[in-house]
């Protein structure tokens, strides 16, 4: 039996539904009712109902030691991709405790209970930091903790930390790291927060560059990652680099609505983030940019993907296809 954690949000909600689709046995975890609902929607939205019901559904945490005992009984293959996605400088510990320690926790009894092999899906975050000398970040780029970095690549760097620690006590692993990852069913995670903000009316766009990628492509990727016999590898997973422009007209265009107009530049966006320092912490208001987000923004970062077509031997689909396909339907 296969084990997903974190199968109520977007990549975990898209592995279920390959996996059922394949004939696996499958057991997801989740920590409430209501956020199974997610999941569910998502197979409505593929026409998959039947198939939600094949998932054996268990309530557990990967913080709560008791819960992953009983979620661990007779698994073979783990899938963990549960994380907290969060860019707030309030929620530091809260991040790193649930991406750093929860996969410790994940590590701990997959050791314990002898699993054949378990593949962590991290992030293109937690690759290095190319020196004036490297062109593009690729899986043997070194991370250099002197670079300033979010707490989120902090934790997921952390988080393989642990996976490493785990392939040294003698488990088989491997780790994936997507680049943003574009998916229907999740308007409020993730990168649906660029479907939701172009279908409200986004008036900016920034000129930083990064790697895209189809969550369905991170699935097949993952998932022939799992089936074969390659282990104790990481593999940077992106379709190609693209700038936040061509992805923002890209979702404006699939959708019919106005392209973003204005370029927000380096000095606004860091202007913004000020702001919005100013107005959480006066006024209590959520955060919605952070230093580490607005730098993001308008940092120019290229990734290789040469080593995972290498493996595979196949080419993901276009990004800018794929976002008009998903916008249909």
């Amino acid at each position: 039996m296969i084990l997903v954690t974190g199968g109520t949000g977007l990549v975990g909600a898209h592995l279920l539904l390959h996996l059922v689709e394949q004939g696996e046995n499958v057991r997801a975890m989740y920590r409430t009712t209501t956020s199974i609902d997610k999941t569910k929607n998502l197979f409505s939205l593929y026409h998959k109902s039947d198939l939600f019901k094949k998932i054996q559904w268990i309530e557990a945490d990967i913080l709560d030691i008791p819960s992953l005992e009983i979620a661990f009984q007779n698994i073979e293959f783990v899938y963990h991709c549960a994380a907290l996605i969060s860019f707030d400088p309030k929620e530091e510990d809260v991040i790193r405790k649930t991406n750093i320690e929860g996969t410790a926790n994940i590590i701990n009894f997959c050791l314990a209970y002898g699993i054949k092999k378990m593949l962590f899906v991290s992030s293109i975050a937690a690759l290095g930091d190319p020196t004036s000398a490297e062109i593009t970040i690729s899986e043997t780029t070194e991370w250099n903790p002197e670079k300033p970095h979010s707490d989120y690549a902090i934790s997921k760097y952390g988080a393989e930390m642990e996976v490493w620690r785990g392939q040294q006590e003698g488990l088989s692993v491997l780790i994936v790291n997507p680049g943003i990852i574009l998916g229907p069913g999740f308007p409020e995670q993730g990168s649906g927060a660029l479907f939701s903000a172009v279908a409200k009316g986004l008036s900016f766009y920034t000129l930083g560059t990064t790697g895209f990628i189809a969550v369905t492509d991170v699935i097949e990727a993952s998932v022939q990652l799992m089936n074969s016999d390659v282990k104790n590898e990481r593999f940077t997973l992106i379709e190609n680099n693209y700038s936040f422009q061509e992805i923002l007209n890209c979702i404006a265009d699939s959708m019919q609505m106005k392209r973003p107009q204005w370029h927000a530049t380096p000095f606004l966006m860091n202007l913004f983030w000020r702001m919005d320092w100013f107005l959480a912490t006066f006024f209590f208001q959520k955060r919605k940019l952070s230093r580490a987000s607005a730098k993001a923004s308008y940092s120019k970062s290229n990734y290789d993907n040469s080593k995972i077509k290498g493996v595979l031997n196949t080419d993901f689909k276009s990004v800018k296809e794929y976002i008009k396909s998903i916008t249909s339907l």
